[in-house]
C-alpha cells in the first residue's frame, strides 16, 4: 500500500480510484463498510463493469478534527496512531492511504473550495462518506453539497447508513473509546472488527522488573486513548514480525510508587535487547485493574498468576 501526506504528489495509479473520505480514528466495522462502499460503487460505475478494479484509495484527516479542536490540556484520545491507521487501511484492502493535514488554514476552509480540491487533485471514480461526515468552516459541508460537486463531474457518490453492531446500536469511535476506558476490551475488539493496537518505542525504565523475574518492555501511548488501568493478555509484534504472547500493566504502580502512566509488556519465552525498537501490541483481554499490594512479595505471587492466567487464555484461542 502507498501512504502520502497529502495530495500535491500523489502517485498517477491512485487517481481515478474508488475513495473514501473521513477522520477514519480507529478504522472500525463502520469506516470498513464505507471503504466498501467506495470500491463497490466504483465498480458499478461507468468503465468499472469487466474492467480492471479501481484502485481503493482512503482520505484520512490528519490529526483527526476532533483533536485538533481539543481544548489545550485535554487527552488526545486517539484511537490508533497514523502508522497503525496505515496497516488497518492496508488489512481492509487499500491501495493508498492520503494523510491529509487538518490544520488551521483547512479548518477554515470553505466546503466548496475544500470539494473542488478534493475532485481536481484525485479525480474519483467514486467518492464515500459516512452518514455523519461534515467538513469545511464551521463545519458546514455535508453528503448533500458532496452529491453535487460529484454529479457535476461525472464522479459516482455514497453517503452510507449508520452501521450498527448485532444489537443495532450504532458502530462510533466514541463507543470504542468508552469501552477502552472501562477495561472492555471485548466490545471494543467487536466494535473494531479486530483486536485494539498499541505502539511504541521501547524505553529504559527502572528495571524492576528484571530484579523479581518479570523483564518488561515499557513504553508511553502519548496521544492515544488510555485504556483501564490494569493487567492485560497481549500479543507483541516486534519489528522482525515474530509475534510473542504476553502480559502487560498499564497504569501508575501503586506498589512501588506512583508516576506517570506507563505501558509495561512482558514477553513470554522471549531473551533479547528491545530498547530504542518499535512494538505493536495487541490487547486480546482485560485481566484484573490495577493494585497496591503489601510489599514485593505479595507483588511478585500476584504477577505470576497474572502470567499464568495470559498464558491460558492465549492457549484457549483459535490458532
Amino acid at each position: 500500500m502507498i501512504a502520502t501526506d497529502g495530495w500535491a504528489d500523489l502517485p498517477p495509479g491512485l487517481t481515478g480510484a474508488a475513495v473514501a473520505l473521513g477522520a477514519f480514528d480507529g478504522l472500525h466495522r463502520g469506516h470498513a463498510a464505507v471503504l466498501a462502499s467506495a470500491r463497490a460503487g466504483a465498480a458499478a460505475g461507468p468503465g468499472g463493469a469487466g474492467g480492471a478494479p479501481r484502485p481503493l484509495v482512503v482520505v484520512a484527516f490528519e490529526p483527526p478534527p476532533k483533536v485538533f479542536f481539543a481544548p489545550d490540556g485535554t487527552p488526545a484520545r486517539r484511537l490508533t496512531t497514523p502508522a497503525l491507521r496505515a496497516e488497518a487501511a492496508a488489512a481492509l484492502g487499500a491501495d493508498g492511504l492520503v494523510a491529509l493535514r487538518f490544520d488551521a488554514g483547512r479548518a477554515g476552509q470553505s466546503p466548496e473550495a475544500f470539494a473542488a480540491e478534493l475532485l481536481a487533485a484525485l479525480a474519483p471514480a467514486h467518492l464515500a462518506v459516512g452518514h455523519d461526515f461534515r467538513f469545511g468552516a464551521g463545519r458546514a459541508g455535508d453528503g448533500t453539497l458532496l452529491a453535487a460537486a460529484c454529479a457535476a463531474r461525472g464522479t459516482g457518490f455514497t453517503q452510507l447508513d449508520p452501521v450498527g453492531d448485532a444489537g443495532g446500536t450504532r458502530i462510533s469511535s466514541s463507543r470504542i473509546r468508552t469501552a477502552l476506558e472501562a477495561g472492555d476490551i471485548a466490545t471494543a475488539t467487536d466494535l473494531l472488527g479486530r483486536p485494539w493496537q498499541v505502539e511504541g518505542v521501547v524505553e529504559h525504565g527502572e528495571k524492576r522488573g528484571r530484579t523479581i523475574g518479570w523483564p518488561t518492555a515499557n513504553f508511553r501511548l502519548g496521544m492515544l486513548v488510555e485504556p483501564l488501568h490494569g493487567i492485560y493478555t497481549i500479543r507483541v509484534r516486534l519489528p522482525d514480525g515474530t509475534v510473542h504472547g504476553g502480559v502487560a500493566n498499564f497504569g501508575r504502580t501503586p506498589t512501588t510508587g506512583l508516576r506517570d502512566p506507563l505501558f509495561e509488556a512482558h514477553l513470554f519465552d522471549f531473551e533479547g535487547d528491545l530498547y530504542g525498537q518499535r512494538l505493536v501490541v495487541e490487547l486480546v483481554a482485560f485481566q484484573r485493574p490495577e493494585a497496591r499490594f503489601n510489599g514485593l512479595d505479595e507483588l511478585v505471587a500476584q504477577i505470576a498468576r497474572d502470567g499464568e492466567e495470559a498464558r491460558s487464555r492465549l492457549a484457549s484461542l483459535a490458532p
